[in-house]
Order: structure tokens, then C-alpha cells, then sequence
């Protein structure tokens, strides 16, 4: 089984990222039948992503392909809005390590715990400074391999 997350800035510039994420998730399923998608939900990096893991899995209705939105914290979003999440989510967790957590710091902590369980992170970071050039940082000291799309504009 492989696992990936997504990692990206809130605001999306390049008009090709759609067919670059969309060619690395066909390498990452070609290469496992089972893959597992996690997701923050939190930008329009992450949006794309969720986007492209929903048209892979109607392409590869024979592969074990899962969506994971990961919430730092629960809410009441969840109930209001469960028939969304129900459709365009497999799952929804908050990672037991987060509980307890105050809500400033656990966005942070469930971005670290969603590259702790990566294979491989996606990622659009052109700024050295936020949140998911944070996170970015900390996968690589973690050793993980990153691909950022944002590179190579």
C-alpha cells in the first residue's frame, strides 16, 4: 500500500499543475494497486489534489483507491456538512495524537502527522515561509520524498 499527502499554499498560480498532479497519481497507482490519499482540505493545492484522486479512482475503478480528509481538531462541520463530506470523502479522521492539542498549534501537528504517515508527499510551495513550507521542511528532514510541482516555473 502507498500513502500520500498533499502540501501546498493556499493560492494555486501555474495553469499546468491539474495535468502534472494528475500524471504523478497515475505513476503512483500504475506502481500499487492500493494507494491512500490524505488530505488537509485546506487550499486550492489541496482541492486540485482531492479533485484529480476522485477522477483517478473512476479511471481505476479496479485499484483500492482511498480519499482521507484529516481534520487537526473536530468541529461541527462535520454534522452540519456530512452529507458532503460522506460524498466526497472515504474517510474522515482527527488522528488521536491531536486530541487535546489547542487548536493554534493543531493544524501544524496534523500536517506533520500526515507526512509522518507518507510514502511520498505532493506539494506546491514557491514561498519559504507559512504553513506548508513548514511542512515541506519537515518532510525532507524526515527523509520523505516531496515533488513540488511549483519548481519548475
Amino acid at each position: 500500500m502507498t500513502v500520500c499527502t498533499f502540501a501546498g499554499h493556499r493560492e494555486v498560480f501555474s495553469s499546468t499543475v491539474e495535468s502534472e498532479i494528475d500524471k504523478a497519481l497515475i505513476e503512483i497507482i500504475e506502481a500499487d494497486k492500493e494507494c491512500v490519499f490524505y488530505s488537509g482540505g485546506m487550499g486550492d493545492f489541496d482541492k486540485k489534489c482531492e479533485s484529480a484522486v476522485r477522477g483517478m479512482k473512476r479511471k481505476y475503478p479496479e485499484r483500492s483507491i482511498r480519499l482521507v480528509r484529516v481534520l487537526p481538531y473536530l468541529t461541527h462541520e462535520i454534522n452540519r456538512d456530512k452529507e458532503y463530506f460522506e460524498s466526497y470523502y472515504d474517510d474522515i479522521v482527527v488522528p488521536m495524537e491531536l486530541m487535546g492539542v489547542h487548536y493554534k498549534a493543531a493544524i501544524k501537528k496534523r500536517n506533520r502527522w500526515m507526512v509522518d504517515q507518507a510514502d511520498k508527499i505532493l506539494a506546491y510551495i514557491y514561498r519559504d515561509f507559512g504553513g506548508a513550507f513548514d511542512t515541506i521542511k519537515y518532510a525532507y528532514r524526515m527523509g520523505k520524498p516531496v515533488l513540488n510541482f511549483a519548481v519548475k516555473e
